[in-house]
């Protein structure tokens, strides 16, 4: 399903990272483990199709990404990927429930908020679902951003460092609806971080930098 090989990255600063191959079927997931600056956001942006590599291919299925004009990567992300990055960018004048709604749209699926509102009480915040993004907490964001992200089932489900500021309940929480997500629609998961607890859980590491 993804092939991602003989990739690597030259910054402005002439900083060049390079990373491993990797080949995922449907199911498969990983965990992409380094220090800070080791690449492993860099490598998110290049799976999901908003950054593109200085060489190498990434493949989805039949389809070379990087091959495709910017608008078809476009509309593949908001098809088929959910990414969830440390800056989770709710849109303010939206509700919570909006911005998860907004992404439903901007994918053509039809407009589910019943479905919204199993997601947000899977995160334990359906009681911010009319709530503004000025009025959650910075772990309260982060859940919605999650919740925004599988939404609409995606097929490559991308996370960049889920648990930061999160207490071991709600960690484990989030890392449960994660695996829960991945499991029903038969994802590929994959997850930047360097917390310990998510590489307990999640054994299949990549490894950067």
């Amino acid at each position: 399903m993804i092939h991602f090989r003989n990739v690597h990255h030259v910054y402005p600063s002439q900083t060049e990272i390079f990373f491993p191959d990797l080949r995922l079927n449907e199911g498969n997931y990983r965990v992409i483990l380094g220090n800070s600056g080791s690449g492993k956001t860099t490598m998110l942006h290049i799976l999901a199709g908003l950054l593109r590599p200085t060489n190498g291919e990434v493949w989805f299925d039949d389809m070379d990404l990087y091959k495709k004009k910017e608008a078809e990567r476009d509309r593949f992300r908001g098809q088929y990927v959910g990414v969830v990055f440390q800056q989770v960018n709710l849109i303010p004048a939206l509700t919570i429930s909006e911005n998860i709604m907004l992404a439903q749209y901007m994918a053509n699926h039809p407009k589910d908020r019943n479905h919204i509102l199993e997601l947000l009480d899977d995160l334990d915040i359906a009681d911010k679902a009319d709530s503004y993004p000025h009025e959650l907490s910075y772990g309260q964001s982060q859940r919605a951003g999650i919740a925004r992200a599988v939404v609409n089932n995606p097929k490559l489900l991308l996370v960049d460092e889920p648990t930061s500021n999160l207490d071991d309940r709600r960690s484990n929480q989030v890392l449960s609806l994660l695996k829960k997500q991945a499991a029903v629609h038969n994802s590929v998961l994959i997850i930047a971080t360097h917390d310990q607890r998510v590489k307990d859980q999640f054994p299949n590491c990549i490894i950067t930098g």
